[in-house]
């Protein structure tokens, strides 16, 4: 696949202008002079729009070496002010440290596929088109296809129930595996009318195709996710300076109750025990808490963009004095 001019209006960030603005004390957006990881590169949309705000720099990360690829017309635009690594975010204190740097400003992260990864069917991620069922972020690992062939299917029904909080899995995992022994699944288009099949045309009583939650427990699992926003959480942590921020664009319950668990601890609030269980020892709070709630995309966002509907941005500012 050739590489793609980061010009073309491929994607559309979510909560681009309130993410910018939370990475500056009280909201005042990228500094000059600061250092900024923007963990989830994809079309450099986050990345642009922290390089236009200040005289900063940014360390890109990306584990896709398609969104690597097409980084050209930026690293031009922003020579030495943009630095692309591919890599995964959970790993950025190191990719950082070898670089020599030990400490920055902000990170931003927006967690889950990108579309750019939807829209290529040969990327195997979306059932909107036929192509591979693949969906590995760094296209190495088990596919898949490997999973939904090989997986007994009684794990496969748990992997779709937890990662795709799908209430019918265990029929979903029945289907799958009557319809492997027949033939194996390689295509999403397959995969896609096999689970249609099983949950039936009233199976879901919202809106989406019946086949959203297993694809997307799916390919949770093939890219370990939710492990790799826990390690990219707390490297986030390790590696701003005091006063720095970090802001998380999350797209479903999963990813959210992560980071808004990871937020709350490190900010010392921690659950209180009840009549039965003794009060947990609170940890010494190493955030602050920047939006409790978290903010949502208005009216007019989730018109022009429906993606942007389900995100949710949490900010945490570390402890300890003001980011240089």
């Amino acid at each position: 696949m050739s590489s793609v001019s980061m010009n073309a209006p491929r994607h559309q960030p979510v909560l681009l202008a309130e993410v910018v603005a939370a990475l500056g004390t009280d909201n005042a957006g990228p500094q000059d002079g600061a250092i900024y990881v923007d963990g989830t590169f994809g079309a450099g949309g986050y990345t642009r729009a922290i390089l236009d705000a200040a005289n900063c720099t940014v360390f890109a990360i990306d584990r896709d070496p398609h969104a690597i690829a097409g980084a050209d017309d930026l690293l031009r635009r922003y020579a030495g002010r943009l630095h692309v690594i591919q890599g995964r975010f959970g790993d950025m204190l190191r990719l950082l440290n070898e670089r020599g740097i030990t400490s920055v400003a902000g990170v931003t992260l927006d967690l889950g596929v990108s579309s750019m990864q939807l829209d290529e069917a040969e990327r195997g991620f979306s059932f909107r088109f036929d192509g591979p069922l693949d969906m590995r972020m760094e296209q190495a690992g088990e596919s898949a296809a490997d999973l939904v062939n090989n997986m007994a299917e009684r794990p496969l029904a748990d992997l779709i129930f937890t990662f795709g909080e799908e209430k019918k899995a265990r029929r979903i995992a029945k289907s799958i595996v009557a319809a492997r022994a027949l033939a194996p699944i390689t295509s999403t288009g397959q995969l896609a009318e096999i689970v249609r099949r099983a949950i039936g045309p009233a199976g879901h009583a919202d809106r989406i195709d019946p086949a959203t939650r297993t694809f997307q427990a799916l390919r949770i699992a093939v890219n370990d996710e939710m492990g790799e926003i826990d390690r990219g959480l707390e490297a986030a942590e390790a590696l701003l300076a005091p006063g720095g921020r970090m802001a998380i664009v999350s797209f479903h319950s999963l990813e959210d109750r992560r980071v808004k668990h990871f937020m709350r601890e490190h900010a010392g609030r921690n659950p209180k025990g009840s009549r039965h269980l003794p009060e947990l020892a609170m940890t010494e709070p190493t955030l602050r808490l920047v939006t409790p709630q978290g903010i949502s995309p208005g009216d007019a966002e989730t018109a022009a963009n429906p993606r942007a509907r389900s995100a949710r941005l949490r900010v945490a500012e570390k402890l300890g004095g003001v980011a240089a």
